[in-house]
């Protein structure tokens, strides 16, 4: 594969998914003001899996979101968010690489919301350090990893990630800003809803470039751009935030079969 022009917009998201340095993947420099010589012979660039940092110990299983009354085990609960995060801002970056042939107003949508991604992964931080841990004292698993880069196309790929994986999070920032004010932690409490007011942006983002790229974002059409296995059920939380997904961009009739959706039985 070859190895994007130094000084583009495309090394940096080549270096910053390559790169095994834990500072690099936190405090990543600037991106460059210059992207490659659009052409038709830009090759695609599929990355298949993330440098990882030494200190950040992967295991197959995801890691617990429980014990917030204790400070370890909220400590424990940002760690698996930071690690969401990262995991976020590397496959936008590998979206810049998969899809050279994309609107470029969309490929720099991606480099923005990678921003805001890391931005996310410094306020993780600084809150595991105010409880007494550093980034790496927990295992991570790459989940998203494992799943995103199946998209074939930049529709699948909102419709994956903005539309399915960040808007979820809708609902879990949400949970989760309410769960840590009840443990009496309101400046983890506060991290959560900075970060569910910014994923109605990136939501936004999917929902525009979806009704873009493919027409009107209708549920059947979503569901048939996620790569198996995945399904609606991993795309939505209890209870759904109706009013942020409204102003995320998603018509009401989507939202009433999301939350009517179940999996279909064995045999059917």
């Amino acid at each position: 594969m070859n190895e994007p022009e130094a000084g583009t917009v495309e090394r940096w998201a080549w270096d910053f998914v390559f790169t095994t340095s834990l500072a690099e993947k936190l405090h990543p420099k600037a991106a460059p003001d210059r992207w490659e010589t659009r052409s038709l012979s830009l090759p695609p660039r599929r990355l298949a899996s993330p440098g990882r940092p030494p200190e950040l110990r992967l295991r197959a299983k995801a890691p617990k979101t429980r014990g917030l009354q204790a400070a370890h085990g909220r400590a424990r609960t940002l760690h698996t968010f930071l690690h969401h995060e990262l995991q976020a801002a590397e496959l936008m970056a590998w979206a810049i690489l998969a899809f050279p042939d994309a609107p470029q107003e969309f490929r720099r949508g991606l480099l923005r919301i990678a921003n805001d991604e890391v931005r996310h992964m410094k306020l993780y931080a600084s809150e595991i350090a105010r409880l007494g841990h550093e980034v790496g004292a927990f295992p991570v698993r790459d989940w998203f990893w494992e799943r995103v880069p199946a998209c074939p196309t930049p529709v699948s790929f909102v419709a994956t990630l903005g539309l399915g994986l960040e808007s979820a999070n809708l609902e879990h920032a949400a949970s989760f800003a309410e769960r840590f004010r009840q443990a009496g932690d309101l400046d983890a409490a506060r991290v959560q809803e900075i970060v569910a007011r910014d994923e109605i942006e990136h939501a936004r983002f999917g929902a525009r470039w979806f009704v873009e790229l493919a027409g009107p974002l209708d549920f059947a059409a979503w569901r048939n751009e996620l790569p198996p296995p995945l399904s609606p059920m991993l795309m939505r939380g209890t209870p759904l935030q109706r009013e942020a997904r409204l102003r995320a961009g998603f018509p009401a009739a989507f939202l009433d079969e999301l939350e009517r959706w179940t999996p279909a039985a064995p045999g059917f």
